[in-house]
């Protein structure tokens, strides 16, 4: 009887076990025959299982749900390894060339359009000669007309603040003229700018009088000297420029046909702080 017993409880054991094989057995199978999008689907909808061991702990911040509380977004800090793929640099080195290209183009084009160059001050001659006679004193008086031609080529607006002309002969002054804010120059322009000088020649000079006013002569021309004093001005600088130049003149007869520039050179004079523009 109690061998029967021992029989019937290992065949019973034998049969769980054979159950157990046989079952294990069919899922494996079931479970080759998922392809890898099931597989993906299934584990997307398993839900987050923390497994804790022997020896580990539930997580304290997340407390096993693996979710952050939002309580605490910008209490926390995450750690990325050293080889993510987000703390490689991508093009630094062409974004580090772009920039100081563009640094380099931006700087030259502000130098370019910002840097002063020098106003062109050019004597333009005699504009017109009126010649008038004093019998009683023995003086010739002489109105010359002359003119100046400016030239900007910046990029932005210069003033010419004055113009001053002394008129010599035989190195004794016989006339000056002063001009203040002449002109403004736009960018990239010229202007002209006439002026008189007035001139008186007598007193020790009587005898040009004698010479200008003798009817025997055709041609009564005289050589003065002219010296001419321009300042400019431009943002926060200041030049000044002198021109020179000998004259012909016919003190005898009016003229007003224009007579170009003779022999003319510029002597500048630079006062203290101040920058040249020619």
């Amino acid at each position: 009887m109690g061998a029967s017993v021992c029989r019937h409880g290992r065949s019973l054991l034998s049969g769980l076990n054979h159950g157990r094989t046989g079952q294990k057995d069919t899922l494996l199978g079931g479970d080759d025959s998922l392809d890898g999008l099931d597989r993906q689907e299934d584990i997307a909808q398993f839900p987050y299982v923390e497994f804790t061991g022997r020896d580990s702990i539930t997580c304290p911040t997340c407390q096993g749900s693996g979710r952050i509380p939002s309580g605490q977004v910008n209490e926390l800090v995450a750690l990325i390894p050293y080889s993510d793929q987000r703390l490689q640099p991508r093009r630094t080195k062409s974004y580090v060339v772009l920039s100081v290209i563009l640094c380099l183009l931006a700087s030259s084009l502000v130098a370019f359009f910002m840097f002063p160059r020098p106003m062109l001050v050019v004597d333009d001659g005699i504009r017109s000669v009126t010649v008038h006679f004093d019998r009683n004193n023995s003086k010739v008086l002489i109105n010359m007309t002359s003119s100046l031609n400016f030239t900007n080529s910046n990029f932005f607006t210069m003033w010419v603040d004055s113009v001053s002309c002394q008129v010599l002969y035989m190195k004794t002054v016989i006339g000056s003229q002063q001009l203040d804010n002449v002109i403004h120059i736009q960018p990239l322009s010229q202007r002209r700018v006439n002026f008189t000088v007035s001139m008186e020649i007598g007193g020790s000079l009587s005898y040009v009088y004698a010479f200008c006013s003798m009817a025997s002569i055709k041609v009564h021309n005289i050589v003065v000297f002219m010296q001419t004093s321009v300042k400019t001005s431009y943002m926060v600088r200041s030049a000044q420029n002198t021109l020179e130049a000998y004259r012909y003149i016919d003190c005898g007869a009016n003229t007003s046909v224009h007579q170009p520039s003779g022999i003319t050179w510029s002597k500048p004079h630079l006062p203290h702080n101040e920058k040249l523009l020619r």
